[in-house]
């Protein structure tokens, strides 16, 4: 007993560490930062007099927030309608070819991260694929400016990249399924559509809602493709939060701002959980 005792806390102990030291600790240390007045003294500087003032001065920055959250929730429902077909075929319809089709998904994770940005940069700029293809069609004239820069480019991007992580959980859920409910459910006479809807889609749920929530919480801090799609017209909330963290150089009020942006995200999610009451969609 003593010896599995042990062993449990030699697999716990490096886990806790981790997560203390890089992610509960620095939030700790950002939440203290809020609580200063200012950089003066530099970043380990003692003495001052802690104050909301940054918290009153973040309430400035709430229309963002809100538009960050609706960004990220229409990034989130995109992708997940776009992955969840093509998880259904791969796991009911590719056959010996999923294995194949599974790794070209995931192929792109083998890139940069900026790569796959700057690349949608070029397709959407207005000498670009797209513009060209437009061009080419006689769709339009001239160059459609709005592809780039705007908020739309953001969305189109976003879905781009978060599309294989909404893919994957929705793959596995519906790996789980049972063939034999699906079997049973045609025996009994029903349809198609309707062994979808009663039995596949309901016990995918937890996949689904899984890819939708990975997606939508980064996604309302995300800041490095609305500063290269996006632009003035497409910033968002994350974007405001790193000019303060760094060229700005106001530490505590960008502190304040994260926080504020964590406590909503967190609320939100909360109050989703339940409404939707999760536990019929796991158990």
């Amino acid at each position: 007993m003593l010896k599995r005792d042990r062993a449990v806390w030699a697999l716990i102990t490096p886990a806790s560490l981790w997560l203390f030291f890089f992610f509960i600790a620095p939030l700790l240390i950002m939440a203290l930062y809020s609580l200063r007045p200012d950089m003066r003294g530099g970043l380990f500087q003692w003495g001052w007099t802690p104050t909301l003032e940054h918290y009153k001065e973040g309430e400035t920055y709430l229309p963002l927030l809100w538009v960050s959250i609706r960004v990220a929730a229409g990034v989130a429902f995109c992708a997940t309608l776009l992955a969840y077909p093509l998880a259904y075929f791969l796991v009911f319809r590719a056959g010996p070819r999923a294995s194949l089709l599974l790794i070209l998904l995931i192929l792109p994770f083998w890139t940069s991260y900026l790569l796959r940005i700057i690349s949608w940069k070029i397709i959407l700029g207005s000498s670009g694929l797209l513009n060209g293809l437009l061009v080419y069609l006689g769709l339009v004239d001239e160059p459609v400016r709005i592809l780039l820069y705007s908020r739309a480019a953001v969305v189109v991007t976003l879905v781009y990249v978060w599309l294989p992580f909404v893919a994957l959980p929705i793959y596995a859920a519906l790996q789980r399924i049972d063939k034999s409910l699906l079997e049973a459910a045609a025996i009994l006479g029903a349809r198609p559509w309707e062994r979808f809807l009663r039995v596949t889609f309901p016990l995918s749920l937890p996949g689904v809602l899984g890819g939708f929530f990975m997606v939508f919480i980064p996604t309302v801090g995300e800041y490095v493709t609305p500063l290269l799609v996006g632009g003035s017209k497409g910033r968002l909330y994350g974007n405001i939060v790193d000019i303060f963290f760094g060229s700005g150089l106001n530490w505590p009020l960008g502190s304040a701002l994260a926080l504020i942006m964590l406590v909503g995200v967190l609320a939100l999610v909360l109050v989703v959980a339940r409404l939707v009451n999760l536990r019929q969609f796991v158990e």
